[in-house]
């Protein structure tokens, strides 16, 4: 979000402009400042709430329906399983996130639209092919502030995204403010509220949710919050996308042929599991018997997929199995929150998520299944070293070509960027926004190649 938007609102820490018809609805403890959109509006259709609203901007925004061609885990057509027809992709894990994010926000007092729209736009910012795409850009990008699919999803929401313009108070133009979405549900998206090395515990942590140049609508979405501190509908949020993710990975693994849950008692197996487990998903100082117990605990369960045949029956199994892992997570953190906070609505800084540490360690088993058995077999690697060149030729060619190879949209802000920085931000905006396929298909034209097969 330019400084020249943000001067067009004339905002400021103590005082709000005049709201929009949807922000005096009743909407529970959700006050004025945090129903306050960039850019104050009418609304279209009295009897709506703030968050509804938001729900649907993000339900109807291009940003979201090119999740449908990012892959999740397994890339559709990849497994020679003739029951593999329909894996994840970013979209779907997204509908998946908000269904879980939806019924355990409201099961806690949150807003569901607001929990809804926040988990729906969760993953918005990634790449073309994911995490093995953003460390691509990142790479690229190193120069000009880096690549973080957090800090991408702000940027779409509140610059990139078309929605709403307003009129700059210092140069005049139309200025795009995004979906002008609300402040919680801004702030419900902030998976990571800080600037790039400005982690709390890990200055050199790559994880951060704002660029330097969104810093100004990150200041105003923040406006009065605990430095570095999740608001509770973003927690939700996030506990509700480890839930899906780690589920449905492990489901699409077994779909897809790629495990087999019979390897989950050979020991061998599991300790390297387990390695994986602490070297990604639990903090080092987890045991390795703390995780036995866990994957245990999980193995005892009477719906736990012990084959998949790819028969009706087996898929009926494993679905009774996905069902029952999202309730145990869900409701776990659900009875835990509610036990250290009561029975009260619970929104905003109100409250902290809590999840049990016993069921922290099943999730993370969980994931730690699917990277050793889907993310790291060998076809994985190869063609995770064939994307990385992919985005690394894509943004060399677009940086000798542009305009060439940029949409109207991104042409335009190349025109207008002042700088090389501000040029190359372009370039990463707009390979950002590619399908997984309309990265191959530009990366062939530019580079004159064949495209290579995913």
């Amino acid at each position: 979000m330019e400084g020249t938007a943000h001067q067009a609102q004339s905002h400021d820490a103590q005082s709000y402009p005049a709201q929009s018809h949807d922000a005096q609805l009743d909407v529970g403890l959700y006050d004025a400042a945090a129903t306050e959109r960039w850019a104050t509006e009418p609304d279209k259709r009295p009897g709506r709430t703030a968050f509804q609203r938001d729900r649907a901007r993000v339900l109807h925004s291009a940003s979201l329906r090119r999740l449908a061609g990012k892959t999740q885990v397994v890339t559709p057509g990849s497994s020679s399983q003739v029951w593999d027809a329909s894996p994840r992709t970013r979209l779907t894990h997204s509908l998946e996130c908000a269904q879980v994010g939806r019924e355990l926000g409201a099961a806690l007092g949150c807003d569901p639209d607001l929990v809804e729209a926040a988990c729906l736009s969760h993953d918005m910012g990634h790449p073309p092919f994911g995490h093995n795409g953003e460390q691509a850009l990142n790479d690229f990008a190193k120069d000009c502030g880096g690549f973080e699919g957090n800090a991408q999803s702000l940027r779409l929401l509140t610059r990139l995204e078309p929605k709403r313009f307003v009129r700059s108070a210092e140069s005049g133009e139309m200025v795009s403010v995004g979906l002008n979405l609300t402040r919680a549900a801004l702030d419900a998206a902030t998976k990571y509220p800080w600037p790039r090395g400005a982690h709390p515990t890990d200055p050199g942590s790559v994880k951060f949710g704002v660029y330097e140049d969104d810093l100004p609508v990150f200041d105003w979405v923040r406006q009065d919050a605990p430095a570095h501190r999740q608001c509770f509908e973003a927690q939700v949020m996030d506990w509700s996308d480890d839930v899906a993710y780690s589920v449905h990975d492990f489901e699409d693994g077994l779909h897809a042929g790629h495990l087999d849950p019979n390897l989950l008692f050979a020991e061998p197996e599991r300790q390297e599991i387990f390695a994986v487990a602490i070297g990604r998903y639990v903090p080092e100082t987890t045991s390795p018997e703390e995780l036995a117990a866990a994957l245990d605990r999980l193995l005892d369960e009477e719906w736990w997929p012990h084959g998949y045949d790819g028969s009706a029956v087996a898929q009926a199994r494993l679905k009774d199995a996905t069902s029952q892992l999202i309730g145990r997570f869900c409701l776990s953190a659900e009875g835990a929150t509610r036990q250290a906070y009561g029975a009260g609505r619970l929104t905003r800084y109100a409250a902290e998520l809590v999840v049990p540490r016993e069921v922290r360690h099943e999730c993370a088993v969980l994931k730690a299944v699917a990277d050793r058995y889907v993310m790291q077999r060998d076809e994985q690697e190869r063609l995770r070293a064939d994307q990385r060149i992919v985005i690394a030729e894509l943004a060399e060619a677009l940086t000798a070509r542009a305009p060439e190879g940029l949409d109207p949209q991104f042409r335009a802000l190349f025109a207008d960027a002042p700088d090389d920085r501000a040029r190359k931000r372009v370039i990463v905006d707009q390979i950002a926004c590619f399908t997984d396929a309309a990265a191959r298909s530009l990366h062939a034209r530019l580079t004159a190649r064949t495209p290579r097969r995913s």
